[in-house]
């Protein structure tokens, strides 16, 4: 009976999604986002598959069909070749031909359902990994600003856990539906087929063990889901204390044996539960056990009164083949009852994803955008016409973070931007690759208006080196071939020799294959920079971009990465943002922002001498670099309060002054104006 109860493949196949608390699943799904018209988006992906598809169907109606055949056969074992009721005895030959017809069915019955399974799994999963590289692909296409006001784990989760989790449903829920409906129906016409009046009690008798089935089901989904809240509170912690930068904090406040108790209370809860999900409903599945038993045995009680009554011919092939049926219903039904749940939580799932996919982004190329090739102007020249640029999630009322920003940057010549923190400084640089749009006024980058070009031509003309600095967990080459896939190691070495690294990376033991770690943490920061612009200058772009590259480094290594800089630098258009003056002093022209408009312009002498906020912030930075004991001038009394919020507070004529009489003890930071 069991083989023939296995027959059929898909009985009592479930989607996607067992093992789920439906109270908690059901919450998930009404929060879901209405996405219009998602029933007919979800058939379109199956389109290119649609030829599979339909080949699956008809192996799944022709599994289900077959599975129901055999105990018919088993009827006619009992009684015409075992049992003959004439009392002609045992009929070897029919026995043999039975026998052999529902061994050939068994084997047909798997060869369907490999095949099945094999169909299933491709489409499924064919059309799962096509709506993740969908998804990445349009994720990739989105704005910068997405992914400033998106938590990374929010996109994650819609990436790897609402995708995994449709998984299940476009692989085994459809043909779930199919084949569970297909056997259900063929045997209850089989039952009803072998013994009508053995049909109904069967029938009566069978809500009983769903409804036992179904409260088993819920009491472990609930430790379930517990169990996976365990599971990924585990992971979490797994995560922040064994990466490089949570070992590091651990070491440093002597937190290791705290660390390590509050993974073993979680890993205690975690195995709490799993003992609790193994003996979870121990008594339900006795009482399950007993009603199973106890279907056949009413069945053998009831025919052996109909039989003993007269009221109707009933033979042991016909017991034993409508038990064998019957058997067969139990897990089809289940399935069936769950599939309301499936469907409606595989389509919030879906609603999710499509919510993503239906994200537009913010910047797009134009109908008949150029390429920087074909503009009109010089490549390299950037300029700003009274730009104006706030936050999309800006409160209405705030001050936009740039208020008409004007300036022209030549090709070839270096332009700096400095400021208090919150000036606006940042916005310029990303606003000219356009990263983000500017909300008025106009950019132009070659003569041509940003928004006229496409990007992928600006951002192949642009080279970016930031403050923070990021390496892939793979070989400083590996690293480098980033910006130029196809770069030759002599191309690699003369990028690094001009980036002051080469000497440095010939010294590792594994030279230029040494592997830098997770975000470059086996290398120092200054070895990082360096490798950063490296990395530009492979590309070997026109305009250079330089956002804070110093900023974080001690003044040994600022000195190096900066002639590395100037070297990277040299016949490019330069737009570099710093708030260290000592690195933008022989630059063309500084721009100093504050409030996020433009206040002063001017050559580093020019700007001291003009006794504005740049005087003010040369003063105040002279003053910290200033050795304790040395004497010199005192700060600026009035810059302690100024804010970038605020407009310049006047002169700082005096201070200019003094400054260009008594230069502080660097003189190679803050060299005199000639």
């Amino acid at each position: 009976m069991s083989m023939v109860g296995g027959m059929g493949g898909m009985g009592g196949r479930g989607g996607g999604f067992r093992g789920v608390d439906e109270a908690a699943q059901r919450k998930l799904n009404a929060e879901a986002p209405e996405i219009p018209h998602l029933g007919s988006r979800i058939v379109r992906m199956f389109r290119p598959y649609a030829g599979r598809i339909v080949l699956t169907g008809i192996l799944v109606i022709a599994g289900a069909a077959i599975g129901v055949i055999p105990p018919l056969i088993v009827q006619q074992i009992f009684d015409q070749a075992l049992f003959p009721t004439d009392g002609s005895g045992v009929d070897i030959g029919l026995l043999w031909r039975l026998v052999g017809a529902m061994i050939g069915l068994f084997l047909l019955s798997a060869v369907l359902g490999v095949l099945q399974t094999w169909l299933t799994a491709t489409v499924g999963n064919a059309v799962t990994g096509d709506l993740r590289v969908r998804l990445f692909d349009h994720l990739q296409a989105m704005e910068l600003g997405f992914f400033t006001r998106t938590k990374t784990g929010v996109i994650q989760s819609r990436l790897q856990n609402d995708v995994g989790g449709v998984s299940g449903v476009l692989t085994n829920t459809v043909t779930s539906i199919l084949g569970n409906a297909v056997t259900v129906v063929s045997a209850l016409v089989a039952m009803v087929l072998i013994d009508w009046r053995l049909t109904l009690i069967a029938v009566f008798l069978m809500p009983i063990l769903i409804f036992v089935q179904r409260r088993v089901g819920q009491v472990r989904a609930r430790i379930a889901g517990h169990t996976q809240e365990s599971l990924s509170e585990l992971t979490s912690i797994t995560q922040e204390t064994l990466s490089v930068s949570g070992i590091l904090l651990s070491k440093a406040f002597n937190r290791q044996r705290t660390e390590s108790a509050r993974y073993r209370e979680e890993n205690t809860n975690q195995v709490r539960l799993q003992v609790q999900r193994a003996m979870s409903g121990q008594g339900f599945f006795a009482v399950v056990q007993v009603l199973m038993a106890s279907v056949p045995a009413v069945i053998y009680l009831v025919s052996g009164y109909l039989i003993a009554g007269g009221t109707g011919a009933i033979t042991a092939g016909t017991v034993v083949a409508f038990t064998t049926v019957q058997a067969r219903l139990l897990m089809p039904l289940m399935g069936l009852m769950r599939v309301a749940l499936d469907l409606q939580t595989s389509k919030a799932l879906f609603a999710r994803i499509f919510e993503y996919l239906d994200m537009v982004p913010a910047i797009q190329d134009s109908p008949g955008a150029i390429t920087v090739a074909e503009a009109p102007g010089p490549i390299g020249r950037i300029e700003f016409q009274d730009v104006v640029f706030r936050y999309p999630d800006a409160a209405p009322d705030a001050r936009p973070t740039l208020g008409g920003v004007s300036f022209v940057a030549e090709h070839g010549q270096h332009i700096a931007f400095v400021g208090p923190s919150g000036a606006g400084k940042t916005t310029v640089l990303y606003l000219a690759p356009r990263l983000y749009e500017a909300s008025g006024g106009r950019v132009l980058f070659s003569g041509a208006d940003v928004t006229t070009l496409t990007q992928e031509s600006i951002i192949d003309h642009i080279g970016i080196v930031s403050q923070e600095t990021y390496l892939f967990h793979a070989t400083i080459r590996e690293n480098l071939r980033y910006a130029k896939p196809d770069a030759t190691d002599a191309e690699i070495e003369a990028a690094c020799a001009a980036a002051n690294i080469h000497h440095i990376i010939t010294g590792f033991e594994h030279g230029y294959d040494t592997v830098v770690g997770e975000r470059g943490y086996r290398l120092s920061g200054g070895e990082k920079q360096r490798i950063a612009i490296a990395r530009v200058l492979l590309k070997d772009p026109p305009v250079l971009l330089l956002d804070e590259a110093t900023s974080a480094l001690d003044t040994v290594s600022e000195r190096v990465v900066q002639e590395a800089l100037d070297n990277a630098a040299s016949g490019r258009t330069t737009l570099s943002i710093a708030h260290r003056l000592s690195t933008v002093i022989g630059a063309d022209v500084i721009h100093v922002i504050e409030a996020g408009r433009i206040v002063e312009s001017g050559t580093h002498a020019e700007l001291l001498a003009g006794g504005g906020l740049y005087a003010d912030l040369a003063v105040e930075q002279m003053a910290a670099s200033r050795i304790e004991g040395v004497e010199g001038p005192p700060p600026h009394t009035d810059f302690a309060g100024r804010r970038a919020d605020r407009a310049p507070a006047g002169s700082a004529g005096a201070d200019a002054t003094r400054l260009l009489e008594d230069p502080p003890v660097d003189e190679r930071t803050w060299p005199l104006a000639e």
